[in-house]
């Protein structure tokens, strides 16, 4: 069912820039070690989005494969539990090690997948080694054992144990395939869950490639197992074997699924939609809030869930801030190749060109400015878009409230911090947002009143994303759960409490009655009252 390759599956030199259109069959077949796929599979090829062109061909799985991968993965997974948990960390910081030696590789495949331009990909490569670094240090700290406090000092000894949840369901999607097909994979394996990982098609092999590395870290044979589809077909029957779903992707799709895991009463952490904003204040430094808000918005060509597609500026200054960005987008470099150079990359396909299209024309149709861009590139590549900014968006054009997931951004004014505030919160999502300003103390406090998962001050989304001891996820319609921090890796564990009770127990003692042993207690909680609770 699964095929084998050597112990370093992948390339060991970058190809010359722009010199690998496609990604050949002789490199991506020893990959496909974790792919659970049967003897005489569909296959289909995916598209490269620099060029439109054939990307790979991949096998395809069916829903009795995916019953297969997690039956593997229950078997590898008994034993794995049994190892001590700084022997599991031991594998995330080998990983992490290859994660940087073979960087250039694995830029190179997931550009070639995504279209995205390299200093993205780069982002998210240095994300995939932070976190397992991050996990393989701190981990086992967490999942220690922890004494807590009885309900009786000394008579109640009472600790706090984790088991790991069983075999957990990973729902990944296209934009980040470095950074998302394996950083929630790694706090589950290190809780001693095994893993099955649907990688959204398009970008299957940076998925199987990021895989095979953790495999040559040693990770065991059949404990991560990649079943190959489309999410419709085989996203339904991972949530129907998981014993716990991570997925990251739409709020449509959200929702459903955590309908079928509410059905089978399961947990799931969803990270899903954003409608995120950007404030900048009547005091903010201008250059630097154009730079920044260039990558809040149009970092890998605004396919960022966490990106800014409203840019919220105070009225003293947008007529001297808007120039600013209009200049940095009209000077991004679009460079349709594998390698450095680019500034922005390429959407990942004709639907998502259609979609963005869709969003930019129904809004100047209906009386939006275009500032800059407007329009697709075909004289770049098959699905490159403008990076485009626009004015005068009304909440009747969809753009206003609808994610539009491309290189748009929308220019509003506020006259004061508490109606920005107010129309950052005017949205169903709430997922990421920033401030910029040159008083800290009032962006902080700005901050605090956004109703989104993670809030920057004087930064797009990395100073947030990157702090890994912090949760990160969305609230409202952007999601349930958090990754990241303690909490993005005990949710990966059944807690359990374990009490011993010495001496006296509940019942009244020494021939008391009832009534005189509700006495004491009550004389007992009096006195507790002033003791520390943890």
């Amino acid at each position: 069912m699964t095929a084998q390759a050597p112990s370093r599956p992948l390339v060991t030199s970058a190809p010359e820039p722009g010199a690998w259109p496609a990604l050949p069959d002789s490199l991506v077949a020893p990959l496909l070690r974790s792919a659970v796929v049967g003897p005489s599979p569909a296959t289909v090829r995916t598209v490269a989005p620099f060029t439109g062109d054939h990307a790979a061909t991949l096998p395809i799985s069916t829903p009795d494969d995916v019953a297969h991968a997690f039956a593997m993965a229950r078997r590898a997974q008994r034993a794995w539990s049994d190892l001590p948990v700084k022997q599991r960390a031991r594998v995330l910081l080998r990983f992490h090690d290859l994660v940087l030696e073979q960087q250039a590789s694995i830029l190179d495949i997931a550009q070639t997948e995504t279209g995205k331009a390299r200093r993205d990909a780069s982002e998210e490569l240095a994300d995939c080694a932070l976190t397992s670094r991050y996990y393989g240090i701190a981990g086992p700290r967490m999942l220690a054992d922890e004494r807590v406090q009885g309900v009786f000092p000394v008579l109640t000894q009472t600790r706090l144990v984790h088991h790991p949840k069983g075999v957990v369901g990973i729902i990944s999607p296209w934009n980040y395939p470095i950074s998302l097909a394996v950083t929630d994979a790694l706090p589950a394996l290190l809780a001693g869950n095994g893993v099955v990982l649907r990688p959204d098609l398009q970008t299957t092999v940076t998925a199987l490639g990021l895989v095979s590395l953790l495999l040559e870290a040693g990770l065991p044979e059949g404990l991560l197992n990649v079943v190959i589809g489309d999410g419709p077909d085989l996203g339904p029957h991972v949530v129907e074997h998981s014993d716990y779903v991570m997925f990251t992707g739409s709020t449509r799709v959200g929702r459903i699924i955590a309908q079928q895991c509410g059905e089978r009463l399961i947990g799931c952490s969803l990270e899903l939609g954003g409608k995120n904003a950007v404030i900048i204040r009547e005091d903010a430094d201008l250059e630097r809030s154009a730079e920044i808000t260039e990558r809040a918005s149009f970092a890998n060509a605004g396919q960022l869930c966490i990106g800014t597609e409203r840019i919220l500026v105070h009225e003293s200054v947008v007529e001297a801030f808007v120039p600013l960005l209009v200049a940095r987008l009209e000077a991004l470099r679009l460079v349709p190749k594998v390698g450095w150079g680019a500034g922005m990359g390429s959407l990942i396909s004709a639907k998502q060109l259609e979609k963005v299209s869709a969003h930019v024309d129904d809004a100047v149709a209906k009386g939006a400015l275009v500032l800059t861009g407007g329009r697709p590139l075909p004289e770049v590549g098959p699905f490159y878009y403008a990076p485009t900014l626009l004015r005068g968006v009304t909440p009747e054009m969809a753009l206003c409230r609808e994610e539009t997931f491309g290189p748009v951004a929308s220019i509003y004014t506020f006259r004061t911090d508490d109606e920005a505030v107010a129309m950052a919160n005017d949205t169903e999502y709430g997922l990421n947002g920033a401030v910029l300003t040159r008083d800290v103390r009032a962006g902080a406090a700005m901050a605090r009143r956004i109703m989104t998962g993670t809030v920057n001050v004087n930064e797009a989304y990395g100073a947030a994303w990157g702090s890994l001891g912090a949760p990160m996820g969305g609230m409202k319609a952007s999601g349930l759960g958090r990754r990241h921090g303690e909490e993005g890796l005990i949710k990966y564990t059944e807690p359990q409490t374990i009490s011993v009770q010495r001496l006296i127990g509940f019942g009244a003692p020494f021939g008391r009655t009832d009534e005189q042993w509700a006495g004491l207690m009550t004389t007992a909680f009096r006195s507790l009252k002033t003791l520390r609770v943890k």
